[in-house]
């Protein structure tokens, strides 16, 4: 905050020094002698206006009546002017009114299909252990707000074309209201795109990327997750599409999770994975990519013939359109702030082979 003059200060200050009629410049040692001697005159007379006021009107003043701004300068960290106001950790996270809750739910069968047409009554939902009445359902192909996090890093060199190719096809299953946005990231995430409805754009936009440096999929995590806030629709998603684990993030494993919990997104990943893993951090890699988009409800695709990524991601945008959408209002609507488990358990009818549930793993209550 930018400090005004005569701020934090009880000492006047004299708005015109140019019209002093004092002989100061004729006689300096005149000048401080007239001075000491004026200002010793207003003390006393101060002093005995004081000392003439009633003692009710004396005993009504207090110390805690004299406000002072303290001489505090901000504390400066050296090296934060340089970073991305957007990349800062340690951020307040954003609280939303969670008095109604949405779980988008995917179901598939064992050869991995979805499974479509079930009903209300095939799902329990619990929170917390405790069963919740599911007061809306829906399975509806409503308007999605979704941004795309695609890996720039020199280990994509021989596989770009088929990534951008994957995006495409993406694409291809959008609703025409569907918004998008692109973060491209390499040793630093990159916003290529901001919200659009044209893919016409996205695509173009996506020719004059080229692939170089490490991979910082972590951060770009995080800006993909910030940028969901300017989202105008309720159903988000975010789809990765990397080729190995991070190596070059500010942002730690542990602050992305939490971050991807307190988050309204589902995350889907498509990892494209080499035969070997020339690092530790490639290695880790898929169990990254699944761990984070299992927290949010969607799920990592794991191929290794970059020819497969165009299907993948087609199967993806299919997926994004036949979820179905459970609502229910918390029996306990307490203010904690505390993280709440949710849990999804399917009533299948009779006949079906045994199916497996996609949901999130639950949200943060707001704290006030």
């Amino acid at each position: 905050m930018a400090r005004h003059p005569g701020r934090g200060s009880s000492r006047p200050v004299n708005r015109d020094c140019s019209a002093t009629a004092l002989p100061c410049a004729h006689n300096k040692s005149m000048c401080r002698t007239e001075l000491v001697y004026t200002a010793s005159i207003t003390v006393a007379v101060l002093i005995a206006i004081v000392m003439c006021l009633p003692g009710t009107l004396l005993a009504q003043v207090s110390v805690d009546d004299v406000h002072i701004a303290p001489r505090v300068e901000p504390t400066k960290v050296a090296g934060m002017e340089s970073i991305d106001p957007s990349l800062k950790t340690h951020t307040k996270p954003m609280k939303v009114d969670v008095s109604l809750v949405l779980v988008p739910v995917t179901i598939t069968d064992p050869m991995n299909r979805l499974v479509t047409g079930l009903d209300k009554e095939n799902f329990e939902v619990f929170e917390n252990k405790e069963p919740q009445e599911v007061r809306t359902f829906s399975s509806e192909d409503a308007p999605v707000s979704i941004g795309v996090i695609f890996d720039m890093s020199g280990s994509m060199t021989s596989k770009i074309e088929r990534a951008r190719e994957a995006v495409i096809e993406f694409f291809k299953t959008a609703n025409p209201q569907d918004e998008f946005f692109l973060i491209a990231f390499a040793d630093k995430p990159e916003e290529v795109s901001d919200f659009t409805s044209s893919v016409e754009d996205i695509q173009s936009k996506l020719v004059y990327t080229v692939p170089k440096g490490r991979t910082a999929l972590l951060d770009a995590i995080y800006l993909g997750i910030s940028k969901m806030r300017q989202a105008k629709y309720q159903k988000k998603a975010l789809l990765i599409i990397s080729d190995g684990g991070d190596n070059h993030s500010r942002y730690t494993e542990g602050e992305i999770k939490s971050l991807v919990k307190e988050a309204d997104a589902l995350i889907y990943a498509i990892g494209i994975y080499d035969h070997y893993f020339p690092t530790e951090e490639e290695r880790l890699g898929p169990a990254l990519l699944s761990e984070i988009t299992e927290l949010t409800g969607g799920r990592a695709f794991t191929i290794d013939n970059p020819n497969d990524l165009a299907d993948v991601a087609t199967k993806i945008g299919i997926e994004l359109r036949n979820q179905y959408v459970l609502g229910y209002r918390p029996k306990n609507p307490g203010h904690d702030g505390k993280w709440r488990k949710i849990k999804v358990k399917l009533l299948p009818p009779k006949g079906l082979p045994p199916l497996r549930v996609y949901a999130k793993t639950g949200y943060y209550a707001p704290s006030e």
